[in-house]
């Protein structure tokens, strides 16, 4: 299936209708997700044989690079569910069917959210600061604080991990499972008042002994990094999906700044289009090439994580170089766009204003630049000496 089949003209433009009422209402995009789940959507890594179209990842970045386009906020939300769902069928492609429970039950209409980021952890998924203590029965229970907990309204399945600090003689243990909606321990703070991405409602998820049962602890790993391949299906379908949602937000930007530049007059040149004008056009030239560059990366990474690629030791340079590439791009083209477009896009209720402050969000996400750039470094220069 197309991402035109999969999301129709018509859904999309009922999501491009929403979204402005979402940002400035501060609300979570209750109506874009029940239809888009009524659509089937939501299952794009479901197999066929449980009612999915069995997506890959190229396909589903695809369909959420179509989805950015009319509501970033929607499609970044989205993201943490097929994040999810994309890590069990990478994990499947490969052999691993310990998250195969995942995609049965989005199968059934579960909603998967993403509770890993805490604050002042730059170890991302190599350590944590929230404790995981152990229960009697196989089962731990957490304890911390996660941030950018997008889907806070309405998931129903929450990953999350912990360390156990006891665990391997002292050196600590990383264990990861799932909370369901109805699980004692936890709490959602309303603290979601943000400058962009406002509908994605990424609240402040606070655990307090929250429980996990046996049945849903899915790994436990060492501190530190590792190649297990958990860690590299979520840098995969993080990183991809993440740059599939700012290359689509990059997308409109562009053709909103094509229409206005278009639409706007020249008093000084006798009425003429600004799409006459030459410093403008070079304008639009330059985020349409910026844009241009940016879709085969995309395209490439996603096709190769289908195919089993083997890139060594250059698969995170490419995962976190593509994330970096994405967001920064998005960024220099909405910038572009608005300078096309002029004053009127600096009042609120302006589509490139909202897009402006969604795009800010893409430095906040992991790889931040600074950890991307060292990735980057050392697998091509060799670590720092000491």
């Amino acid at each position: 299936m197309t991402p035109e089949q999969l999301l129709p003209d018509a859904l999309l433009e009922r999501v491009r209708g929403r979204a402005a009422g979402y940002d400035r209402d501060n609300a979570f995009f209750h109506e874009d997700l029940q239809e888009l789940a009524a659509a089937g959507y939501l299952k794009l890594f479901v197999p066929a044989s449980d009612g999915g179209p069995g997506l890959g990842l190229r396909a589903a970045a695809q369909c959420q690079r179509r989805l950015a386009t009319a509501a970033p906020a929607t499609a970044l939300a989205v993201n943490m569910h097929m994040v999810w769902t994309g890590v069990a069928h990478v994990l499947a492609t490969r052999g691993d069917d310990s998250l195969s429970f995942v995609l049965e039950e989005a199968a059934q209409g579960e909603i998967f959210a993403f509770g890993n980021s805490e604050a002042g952890n730059d170890s991302v998924l190599f350590d944590s600061r929230t404790t995981a203590a152990p229960g009697p029965d196989g089962g731990y229970t957490f304890t911390g604080t996660k941030i950018f907990t997008s889907l806070s309204p309405a998931w129903t399945r929450l990953g999350i991990f912990g360390k156990d600090p006891a665990a391997r003689d002292g050196e600590g243990e990383l264990v990861h499972g799932f909370i369901r909606r109805k699980s004692p321990g936890y709490r959602i703070l309303d603290d979601w008042d943000t400058l962009g991405m406002r509908a994605s409602q990424s609240a402040t998820t606070v655990l307090d002994g929250a429980a996990v049962p046996a049945d849903r602890i899915f790994r436990k790993l060492p501190v530190g990094p590792n190649a297990d391949p958990l860690i590299f299906a979520i840098f995969a379908c993080f990183e991809t999906l993440l740059a599939a949602v700012y290359t689509g937000l990059g997308e409109r930007a562009l053709t909103v700044g094509v229409e206005t530049a278009k639409r706007r007059t020249s008093f000084k040149n006798g009425g003429r289009s600004y799409a006459q004008d030459p410093d403008i056009r070079w304008k639009v030239a330059e985020a349409a090439m910026a844009m241009d560059a940016l879709y085969p990366q995309l395209d490439a990474v996603a096709a190769d994580v289908d195919a089993l690629a083997d890139h060594g030791s250059q698969w995170f340079p490419k995962l976190v170089g593509l994330k970096v590439n994405a967001t920064e791009t998005a960024r220099r083209v909405v910038d572009l766009a608005i300078r096309v477009s002029g004053g009127s896009s600096y009042f609120r209720g302006s589509e490139l204003e909202r897009l402006y402050r969604d795009v800010l969000a893409g430095m906040f996400h992991p790889s931040d630049d600074e950890s991307a750039h060292n990735t980057v470094a050392n697998a091509w220069l060799g670590p720092l000496e000491d």
